[in-house]
């Protein structure tokens, strides 16, 4: 697992920590019993199944054959940024939020995100995917030598119980989802714990490093 230290949401990555047993490369293949179409889990539909997970707080992950856990974390505040999932032909970007029982708030924030990538230059387009509607996102950015380029992405939520749980495909599996599913296998296996405190709706569930974290230099 590697954790890059950020300052800020364009800089560039600074000291690194790493916790034992989910490092790129691993040989152990997906956690047995956590591939069902069915996932990302409940934390309540997996308590006792004896697999090892990284605990990130409201989110838990599994060691994956070829994914990389990574970390973004915030250098001043020490908040975690993002979560992502990283192989060599792409990654996926998650986080989760509050949601209403028994409601679908992908449904309500969809349309909100593709007006807002409109409103930055992108596009958006609506396809049918393994988990309902999803976003076929094309979004420019500014390389780091001032040129211009588009980076596709692929925007996919997934109503829980009372959760949300949000990715962003980047890469291949973006632009090419019908020959990247074990993309959507891996995030499959995610595992979210809402928690019982009360939260506004759409509020994110917060994320914290792995007790056992330790920096590298």
């Amino acid at each position: 697992m590697r954790f890059r230290r950020k300052s800020d949401e364009t800089a560039q990555p600074g000291e690194e920590t790493t916790a034992p047993g989910t490092a790129q490369g691993s040989d152990e293949g997906p956690a047995q019993g956590s591939t069902d179409a069915s996932g990302p889990f409940d934390v309540s539909e997996v308590e006792g199944d004896g697999v090892e997970r990284a605990d990130l707080g409201s989110v838990l992950v599994p060691a994956m054959a070829d994914r990389e856990l990574r970390l973004q974390v915030d250098e001043s505040s020490g908040q975690v940024r993002a979560v992502m999932l990283a192989g060599s032909d792409g990654a996926c970007e998650f986080q989760a939020f509050a949601a209403p029982r028994n409601g679908d708030l992908w449904s309500d924030v969809r349309p909100q995100i593709a007006d807002d990538l409109t409103r930055r230059g992108g596009q958006a387009t609506e396809r049918e995917g393994r988990w309902g509607t999803e976003l076929v996102c094309q979004m420019p950015v500014k390389r780091p030598d001032g040129t211009t380029a588009t980076q596709p992405s692929r925007i996919i939520g997934i109503n829980g119980d009372r959760w949300m749980l949000r990715a962003s495909f980047l890469g291949r599996p973006a632009v090419d989802p019908d020959a990247t599913s074990d993309w959507e296998d891996a995030l499959a296996q995610v595992v979210v714990r809402r928690g019982d405190a009360a939260m506004p709706v759409g509020e994110p569930l917060p994320v914290r490093l792995p007790d056992d974290a330790r920096r590298v230099r």
